[in-house]
């Protein structure tokens, strides 16, 4: 595990993402159609214009001066209005289904009464609002090499972002060399995407 965070590149907002492991989901659900050090970002620009990143707070902030708040420039995310409402969807289901702590989706037991496993805690992160298969487990990944999370089968659960040395997504992004090469591989990724789709289309 890294004690610090590197992620934005600014020792402020990364200490806030270190510190507050909402802050650090809320960063997660930005991570979409946006560069990632800016949409990690994103929660410290909603703390400093709300004051808190609570919950409870932001599930039940108006929802029009949220996207007020959200979408004044500098936005938290280019699609800020889309986006306000997926944060406030994230908080209410953090408020409703683990009482408001955000830990509890890594911490709170099992169906068998046990500590949670990869595949369990997978399965938490898929279940909320914004985030799919893949989000989820990078957020695993992200959990287990940075922060310490470690469920028995985090790895496995989180296909190959769990891969030690990996450089394909934000859980792997210690210094702004290795953010480089996180660009860098999902540029080629995407390149691949794209040919072998139009290998397909002319078959």
């Amino acid at each position: 595990m890294t004690t610090q965070l590197w992620i934005t590149g600014d020792p402020d907002t990364d200490a806030l993402l270190r510190d507050d492991p909402f802050a650090l989901l809320i960063g997660m659900l930005l991570d979409q159609q946006y560069p990632m050090e800016h949409a990690f970002a994103g929660p410290r620009k909603i703390r400093d214009r709300i004051g808190t990143l609570d919950p409870q707070v932001i599930a039940d902030a108006d929802p029009d001066e949220f996207v007020t708040m959200a979408t004044t420039p500098p936005a938290i995310h280019r699609y800020g209005r889309s986006m306000a409402g997926r944060v406030q969807a994230v908080a209410r289901a953090v408020v409703d289904d683990y009482d408001g702590d955000v830990t509890r989706i890594w911490t709170a037991p099992g169906a068998t009464g046990d500590a949670p496993t990869g595949a369990e805690v997978l399965k938490r992160l898929n279940a909320l609002p914004g985030f799919g298969a893949q989000k989820a487990q990078i957020f695993l990944a992200l959990l287990g090499k940075q922060r310490g999370v470690e469920p028995t089968g985090w790895r496995e659960a989180a296909g190959h972002y769990g891969d030690e040395g990996s450089r394909r997504s934000i859980a792997d992004v210690t210094s702004a060399e290795s953010l480089a090469e996180v660009r860098e591989f999902k540029k080629s990724a995407k390149a691949a995407a794209k040919a072998a789709q139009a290998t397909k289309a002319r078959s």
